[in-house]
């Protein structure tokens, strides 16, 4: 796996209507999703999650190669989840059993669910990332959580510091990336041996990236500072959110998803 795999925290600028809508709109969006994917249990409403998510990838123009990449860090954790659910589902029917290890049909079943489930669950948080900018998301996410600056949560704070944490993953995956060509260069051999000494050899790696943390952190500080940013308290915006037709069109067709795979799920179709 390279580390240009990881996408997780880009955004792919573009004019398409997922683009369009408001930030806000596409966090509830996500979180509806992500009820009803949990809600879903059988062929026909795993069908109906995965022809949502085809829909909203297809309307949003991100490159579907761009999602698949983005999927081989969670190979391993992939096969992981799927090994414990294949071996560990008791069941009736039963296939074939190897020593001590049982697999049913029960079990098949729950671990083809548990790996679709997973990999539609990390499709659909990337779509939001991919289709919202930074600056967007921490606007969303502190208008979405304003009612707990009644209880004096800092709500401002706790966003901004979320957004930072998303848009630097990007940056370190880089720094990450500079340090190892730099490191190659004087000899390094990050790609043989077993997966113990493969470990091993990144630990020189993490003294230079954490310096680099550090030092971005403290630039970033700097900056902050210089624009005389003091927190959320007495704030304007650049852009006013504001809910169009088109963001309560999405947020019912979403909730209706939702509710009808629910149906479906209660019923276990």
């Amino acid at each position: 796996m390279a580390l240009k795999d990881i996408t997780l925290g880009q955004y792919f600028p573009g004019h398409s209507l997922v683009h369009r809508l408001d930030p806000r709109t596409k966090i509830l969006a996500v979180v509806i999703y992500i009820v009803a994917l949990f809600l879903a249990k059988s062929f026909v409403t795993y069908a109906i999650m995965f022809a949502l998510l085809a829909l909203s990838v297809k309307v949003s123009t991100v490159p579907v190669k761009s999602l698949v990449r983005g999927m081989k860090p969670v190979v391993f954790i992939l096969i992981f989840t799927a090994v414990l659910n294949l071996f560990y589902t008791p069941g009736e029917h039963v296939l074939f059993q190897v020593w001590i290890l049982t697999v049913t049909l029960e079990g098949v079943q729950n671990a083809f669910f548990m790996v679709i489930r997973i990999l539609m669950l990390i499709a659909g948080t990337f779509l939001l990332t991919y289709t919202t900018s930074p600056i967007l998301l921490t606007d969303g996410l502190e208008s979405l959580l304003g009612p707990l600056k009644k209880i004096k949560v800092p709500v401002h704070e706790l966003a901004m510091m979320m957004s930072i944490a998303l848009r630097f993953i990007p940056t370190l995956i880089e720094e990450t990336d500079k340090i190892m060509s730099a490191q190659r260069a004087r000899g390094a051999d990050f790609e043989s041996g077993n997966l113990v000494q493969r470990a091993k050899a990144l630990i020189p790696l993490l003294v230079p990236l954490f310096i680099s943390a550090f030092r971005r952190a403290e630039e970033l500080a700097v900056a902050m500072e210089c624009r005389c940013y003091h927190g959320g308290e007495g704030r304007t915006r650049l852009r006013q959110l504001k809910y169009a037709g088109k963001d309560w069109a999405v947020l019912v067709f979403f909730l209706v998803i939702a509710v009808l795979v629910g149906v479906l799920g209660h019923f276990g179709l």
